[in-house]
């Protein structure tokens, strides 16, 4: 008699937009379809998903979506007197400090056996991460239940990156065809790039400084093609082309495009040369696209965001020429600070005939390890089991 597939529960509130709900529903995605998990995504604002998944319903409580029972988590769940032991799920997963709700937790403790209970925590590359990845925390009040802490990264000794089994074969073959590459700028922008066209996506928050970036590529030796989706960046560009959403400035022309689906995203990221990104989920699939990019990394009141940006660029520049080094990090920091690139970005720009290599060898390495759903579902059902 077949066993009925394991039940998962993953909490997620939004914090950063669209990262936090990008990365629980890439995850959730991936334990449904790719390890035969029953999963439920509890989202507290359904919008999001509907925004990079156009077939949620953001008025429905419950729905199914690529395999995922997606349902609201609002107030009602939190304030629950009590939920029986038989609704909680083998393997409960919060994502991002977020908590799971009380009366949840009380259920979890009454239910025998115990959930598994991780706290999927943010993407970091500092170095303490590899000592508090899949540590233990016993909860003080309900003492039987134990959360263990997840830590996704850039080393064998973390959890690793989210990439579904198919998505490396997907990117190759797509760079690999000028045709398919064609219809998809066609269906973009309405346009080809010209030979030779610098290709430049454009993601990012508000405090970047958009203006100096485009000014300083019209001075590009060639031709460039900026994409921004809709946000921050395209409002930008939309200001610097006086009011227009679509223009061109001596050599450079510049797209504002309705924002994009995660799929679709994917395929800009593949089809650049160059990729502006901001938060988590953004970030990790540029680095899937093996294209050099600049990370605009989301603000911190207490600016940690600097630590956990220095580590990541000592990490990816490691075993880069110093000069080529030294010039992704200035346009790196410069950026994420909202200083004039006059100078950093054509730097930059000389130097990508080394970086992109770079880009391309880091892709690789990140990729000969265990990707994030994999780890999770080898640790919760060999590790924790």
């Amino acid at each position: 008699m077949a066993s009925h597939p394991e039940r998962w529960d993953i909490f997620c509130r939004v914090v950063d937009n669209y990262g936090d709900v990008g990365v629980a529903w890439r995850l959730a995605r991936c334990l449904a379809r790719e390890h035969a998990k029953h999963v439920r995504l509890f989202l507290d604002d359904l919008t999001v998903l509907a925004r990079l998944r156009p077939d949620a319903d953001a008025a429905l409580a419950a729905q199914r979506i690529d395999s995922v029972d997606v349902r609201r988590w609002d107030e009602a769940l939190d304030e629950r007197e009590t939920v029986p032991p038989g609704e909680v799920a083998d393997v409960v997963v919060e994502t991002f400090g977020c908590d799971t709700p009380e009366p949840y937790v009380r259920a979890m403790a009454a239910r025998i056996p115990h959930p598994r209970w991780i706290n999927l925590e943010y993407l970091s590359a500092e170095e303490w991460v590899e000592e508090s990845h899949a540590l233990p925390s016993p909860h003080p009040r309900y003492a039987p239940l134990t959360r263990h802490f997840f830590f996704p990264g850039f080393t064998s000794r973390t959890g690793g990156l989210l990439r579904e089994r198919d998505l490396l074969g997907r990117r190759d073959a797509f760079q690999a065809d000028r045709a398919t590459q064609a219809e998809f700028w066609r269906s973009l922008t309405g346009a080809v790039p010209p030979d030779g066209a610098l290709k430049v996506s454009l993601f990012g928050y508000s405090a970047a400084p958009y203006w100096g970036l485009l000014e300083a590529m019209t001075r590009h030796a060639g031709p460039v093609w900026v994409v921004a989706p809709e946000g921050a960046a395209s409002a930008a560009v939309t200001a610097w082309l006086h009011g227009r959403p679509h223009g061109e400035r001596g050599t450079l022309q510049a797209f504002t495009v309705a924002f994009l689906d995660q799929d679709r995203y994917d395929e800009l990221l593949w089809a650049c040369d160059i990729n502006f990104v901001r938060g988590e989920d953004s970030f990790v699939r540029a680095q899937w696209a093996a294209r050099p990019f600049v990370w605009h990394i989301y603000p911190t009141d207490d600016g940690a965001h600097w630590v956990k940006l220095g580590a990541f660029l000592a990490r990816y520049t490691a075993g880069m020429d110093r000069a080529h080094a030294a010039r992704v990090t200035a346009l790196w920091e410069g950026w994420n600070r909202g200083e004039p690139v006059a100078r950093t970005w054509p730097a930059f720009d000389a130097a990508l005939g080394a970086v992109s290599p770079h880009a391309e060898d880091w892709a690789a390495r990140l990729a000969a390890q265990p990707d994030l759903a994999t780890q999770l579902a080898n640790f919760t059902d060999n590790v924790l089991k």
